[in-house]
């Protein structure tokens, strides 16, 4: 039946070699653990070294089956748990059958320590996204999305597994340019070799049976035979010379046999044993890679390039971006665009592997030598135990006792341990005396202000720099109850040409730009004026700046730094965004004015562990609310998170900006003059770079800096402010209202473009104005039980 829960498979697989304890690493592959051995083989054996790994694929179907199932097998080499889904025919429900089946496997074989969620496809995402894991990491080995037959659901499910990824790995620089504004923490694993498997060939002196009798000389392929190959291009190589023998091994997929290109010279072998390759690389004298150049080739980084040239086999490859990149200085490696320098490159390769000039083969070990999979692996493995590590560290300090016990009852739930969810939280527990469970499915407190020392030791801002700035005294004096503090004035610089000048535009600003002497503020003041261009009706930011500064510094300072950081021109923003940056006649170079400007001397996060740090309330973390709303009861919610994705996204999404931040540390004291330099040019990626020892004070001899690149894709940071959004937001509106026991804060949750300052002013206006009823409702209900008793 659809929702009936499968048997359960007996505990009986045991890994080899693994200690007890150990991660658990759940693979969710589109490929066969037995189908060309390529990198999710080399990683997971290697990763089955130190983890219990469990190597799940796409279902297999059996007409003949009464019930689904998990077909279990070891593989003996490596010790990974191969774990094959079997359905009796595909389905609308078979997400659920697959769920089930997970879900009952691994609690039939429960893991001793943590685990980690490995995909190498998006699509899998539905059926495990609910397991809590330590490490969630996606390694994007291909662009799914551009291959033959790609769901029209893989870039939806793609962008989701964005959002939940610890740590993306790419197979390669074209792969890596294409994602890393997609996601905080991406990293670039080209395709390694393992040489010493593949020099075997160098050694070898008999071929296998089935390819010692096809006539030398001999060019050979070994790989999958798909939509990536460009057949008419190996025909053309097999009718230009019919003295070469061109042997292709490996399984033909998703193309008919019948597409395949018939020459008396043209071998078809069909797939062959990982094992078995590096005998029959032996007989060839060129290795070929006649890719074709369309969407499926386009990011790809292929393993076979390195594995021929440590069989020792020069190679001819079509111009793939990747191979030029990493191989197209090597004398061993030939890039043809076209069918005739295709087989030119050839000629060469072959008179390149029948001299006695070995030099060639010589450079091509020397760069091989730099890449292999154990080095990958190591690098990998060590990201991946961060995060572990990283993750327990914060979940120690706040929520030590792990999750509390499934009877509690709560007065309030509060969704969110950012600003708003903090301050209310706090103020429920400690002033209304209110039972309060904290939910957040980050791994950590504080939000996007979450700040911890990187793995250099310094302290830096997670999500981009937060300066404390604020007018008001209320706000300053609460906060203060959970910090001392730093005194700091923040200072920006914007790189215009070369040139670092102060911004906010001021005095010196102009001077230094213009080469002028403005001696006095009316001077300024005046100059300003004469560049002013007259707008009648100020609706838009443009018509904010060009109206006070004139177009030239407009188009300076604002034009190009606007359309990256919303991703429109400022003609299509309100006139609020610019409206938030003044210009300015003096020479104070300060960025805020506001009464009060300090940093917590210890760190946002330490603020939020003493702020959370009260009896009354209850921390959970790397969980969505929606998991655990209906198992601990309570009687309000508090709501912190984006409004349209409390009400099912019902009448659309909200627009947001997003944010990527690439972080890297230097071995120098000081990296820029100032704590942030703006980049308004619209071709430089970044909108600023920050570097945070200038906001926290620390001594230390290395510096920790952090590149901003706003995104379309991503968490929601920004609400994009323009009138339809507004119009679209106060839908949603309408929907809080009617909503009952649901009470909406914060940045997201009201989709306005707040400070700090500003979501804990609303955040203890909110709670000031809601307390008295949820307290009337309490003493309400105990009063009734107290009568009942």
């Amino acid at each position: 039946m659809k929702n009936q829960l499968p048997q359960a498979s007996k505990p009986h697989l045991v890994q080899a070699q693994v200690p007890s304890g150990s991660p658990t690493l759940l693979c969710l592959s589109h490929l066969r653990w037995n189908f060309v051995f390529q990198r999710p083989q080399h990683l997971m054996s290697r990763f089955a070294q130190t983890h219990r790994v469990l190597f799940w694929e796409e279902p297999e179907y059996d007409a003949s089956l009464t019930e689904p199932e998990v077909r279990e097998e070891v593989d003996a080499k490596s010790g990974v748990i191969r774990l094959t889904p079997v359905l009796e025919k595909p389905a609308r429900w078979e997400r659920e059958q697959l769920r089930d089946l997970l879900d009952a496997w691994l609690a039939a074989n429960p893991s001793e320590g943590p685990l980690v969620r490995w995909y190498y496809t998006p699509m899998m995402l539905p059926i495990s996204e609910h397991l809590e894991a330590a490490c969630t990491v996606y390694d994007c080995m291909d662009e799914l999305a551009n291959f033959k037959g790609a769901s029209k659901e893989l870039l939806d499910l793609e962008a989701r597994l964005l959002r939940v990824a610890d740590l993306v790995f790419t197979g390669g620089a074209s792969l890596y340019e294409a994602k890393r504004d997609r996601h905080s923490d991406v990293h670039a694993f080209p395709s390694s070799v393992d040489v010493a498997h593949f020099a075997r060939a160098r050694g070898i002196k008999t071929e296998p049976a089935d390819q010692a009798g096809i006539a030398k000389p001999k060019l050979g392929w070994a790989g999958v035979v798909d939509e990536r190959m460009d057949l008419e291009l190996l025909a053309a190589v097999a009718d230009a010379h019919p003295e070469w023998s061109v042997v292709v091994i490996g399984p033909v997929v998703k193309i008919s046999e019948d597409d395949l290109p018939r020459r008396a010279n043209l071998h078809y072998l069909g797939g062959r044993d990982y094992a078995d390759l590096p005998a029959y690389m032996s007989g060839w004298d060129v290795a070929l890679m006649p890719f074709a150049i369309n969407d499926a080739t386009k990011f790809i980084s292929p393993t076979k390039t390195p594995e021929y040239l440590a069989a020792g086999r020069p190679v001819v490859s079509t111009p793939v971006t990747d191979v030029v990149r990493s191989y197209g200085e090597l004398d061993a490696v030939k890039i043809a665009d076209t069918p005739e320098s295709f087989v030119r490159a050839c000629e060469e390769a072959m008179a390149l592997s029948a001299g006695d000039d070995m030099a060639w083969l010589d450079r091509a070990d020397a760069q091989l030598a730099r890449g292999s999979w154990d080095r990958t692996f190591a690098e990998m493995s060590t990201l991946i135990s961060a995060e572990i590590e990283e993750r327990g560290r914060v979940e120690a300090v706040v929520s030590p006792t792990g999750w509390p016990d499934q009877g509690t009852h709560y007065d309030v739930m509060v969704v969110g341990a950012g600003f708003a969810g903090a301050v209310m939280a706090e103020r429920l527990a400690s002033q209304s005396g209110l039972r309060v469970l904290v939910v957040d499915r980050r791994p950590h407190i504080a939000g996007n202000a979450f700040d911890h020392l990187d793995q250099a030791g310094v302290l830096i801002h997670q999500y981009g720099p937060h300066i404390f700035h604020t007018n008001s005294a209320d706000v300053f004096d609460y906060l203060s109850q959970f910090t001392e503090w730093r005194p700091y004035e923040h200072r920006v610089l914007a790189d215009i040409d070369g040139k670092l000048v102060p911004m906010p535009i001021n005095r010196t600003t102009l001077n230094v730009l213009y080469d002028l002497d403005l001696k006095t503020d009316e001077e300024a003041e005046a100059y300003l004026e004469s560049r002013a261009e007259p707008v009648e009706v100020i609706k838009t930011s443009a018509d904010v700046v060009i109206s006070k500064v004139g177009r030239e510094l407009y188009e300076t300072f604002f034009q190009g730094y606007t359309r990256k950081q919303w991703g429109m021109d400022p003609s299509e923003l309100d006139k609020s965004v610019t409206s938030r940056v003044p210009t300015r006649t003096n020479t104070d170079d300060r960025y805020f004015t506001d009464t009060f400007q300090a940093m917590p001397l210890h760190g946002f996060t330490k603020m939020f562990e003493r702020m959370l740090d009260h009896p009354n309330i209850d921390v959970l973390l790397g969980v969505d609310y929606r998991q655990v709303r209906d198992v601990y009861s309570h009687d309000h919610l508090v709501f912190t998170g984006p409004i349209d994705e409390y009400f099912g996204f019902r009448y659309g999404k909200l627009p947001y900006r997003s944010l990527r931040f690439v972080h890297e540390t230097h071995d120098v004291e000081v990296f820029q003059p100032v704590a942030v330099v703006n980049y308004p040019r619209q071709d430089i990626p970044h909108t600023r770079i920050t570097e945070y020892k200038y906001l926290t004070g620390q001594v230390h001899p290395k510096t920790s800096i952090t590149y901003e690149i706003p995104s379309a894709e991503g968490d929601p940071y920004y609400p994009i402010p323009r009138d339809e959004n507004q119009q679209l937001f106060k839908k949603y509106e309408a929907l809080s209202v009617a909503a009952g026991d649901v009470t909406f804060v914060g940045r997201l949750a009201t989709y306005r473009y707040y400070n700090m300052d500003q979501v804990v002013g609303q955040a203890l206006a909110t709670h000031r104005k809601l307390a008295p009823s949820l307290l009337g409702k309490k003493e309400a209900t105990e009063g009734k039980a107290a009568v009942a008793a």
